[in-house]
């Protein structure tokens, strides 16, 4: 069996708002960047913020593909090269809509479960060859996304 072509999507990383370290509680001074991994081979990356301190900002966007097979989009957050913390995106998050910007904001936690800050990002499907929506239910022709998101939008 053939395996389905990846859909594109867009991701802008806009910014995070009381960003701490991991260890210790203390808030990032500087050097804070997000990467963006779709699959082990293919994850992009923010460039650092030297001025936001714990409230960085990006507004950066890049077009990155996404396997048809995979469920979640991991963001990770960090300061430096210390991860303060991974995020998992379900799909469903941001699935069915093609040309269509869905706005993220998700509460980022260390590993312990204590909050690490929040994260502001859009994800847009631009293109899915095959199938309209890849990964997608149909139903009476049209497109669902009734899955459980896990990670854990504000």
């Amino acid at each position: 069996m053939e395996k389905p072509p990846p859909m594109t999507i867009e991701v802008a990383v806009i910014s995070a708002e009381g960003l701490l370290l991991s260890r210790g509680n203390k808030s990032v001074e500087k050097g804070a960047f997000v990467v963006v991994r779709s699959d082990p081979l293919n994850s992009r990356s923010t460039g650092t913020d030297r001025e936001g301190g714990s409230c960085p900002a990006w507004n950066e966007k890049w077009a990155m593909e996404l396997p048809a097979d995979t469920r979640f989009l991991t963001v990770e957050a960090h300061s430096g090269s210390r991860p303060t913390s991974p995020s998992p995106i379900s799909r469903a998050g941001f699935c069915p809509l093609i040309n269509y910007s869905t706005f993220l904001t998700y509460r980022l936690r260390d590993a312990n479960g204590r909050k690490n800050g929040i994260l502001n990002l859009s994800v847009k499907v631009a293109a899915c060859p095959g199938e309209p929506w890849a990964g997608v239910p149909v139903v009476d022709g049209k497109a669902t996304c009734r899955g459980i998101a896990t990670g854990i939008p504000i």
